[in-house]
C-alpha cells in the first residue's frame, strides 16, 4: 500500500508563513510528479503548485512570488512553503502524487487526507 501523509498546515495570520511537507510511504518503486491542491468551502479543487521528478515547476497565478515547491527525492516528500499569506489562502490543502508501486506496472494516483490552513487575524 501508498500512503501520502500531510504535515505543517495551521492558523496563521495575514503576511505569514506556514510550510506544508507531504511524504510519501509503503511499497513504493518510484514517484513521479507531486503536487499540492487546494479546496476553499463552496469552491472547486484547485491545482496550487506541481513538480515534476526532475525538478520542473509550476503554480497557480494567485500564489507566484509567494509560494514555492521543491522534493526531496531520497526522502519521497515534497514541500510547500508559503509565505505573505492571505485570506484567500484559506483552504484545506492536498498533496497528490503519481507513483508506481512495486509489483505494478502502472503510475496511479494518491492524494493525502488533507491539511487546514487557516489566515486570519
Amino acid at each position: 500500500q501508498v500512503h501520502l501523509v500531510e504535515s505543517g498546515g495551521g492558523l496563521v495570520q495575514p503576511g505569514g508563513s506556514l510550510r506544508l511537507s507531504c511524504a510519501a510511504s509503503g511499497t513504493i518503486f518510484r514517484v513521479y510528479y507531486m503536487g499540492w491542491y487546494r479546496q476553499a468551502p463552496g469552491k472547486q479543487r484547485e491545482l496550487v503548485a506541481g513538480i515534476t521528478s526532475g525538478d520542473n515547476t509550476n503554480y497557480v497565478d494567485s500564489v507566484k512570488g509567494r509560494f514555492t515547491i521543491s522534493r526531496d527525492n531520497a526522502k519521497m516528500t515534497v514541500y510547500l512553503q508559503m509565505n505573505s499569506l492571505e485570506p484567500e489562502d484559506t483552504a484545506v490543502y492536498y498533496c497528490n502524487a503519481n507513483i508506481i508501486a512495486l509489483g505494478s506496472a502502472r503510475r496511479d494516483e494518491y492524494w493525502g487526507q488533507g491539511t487546514q490552513v487557516t489566515v486570519s487575524s
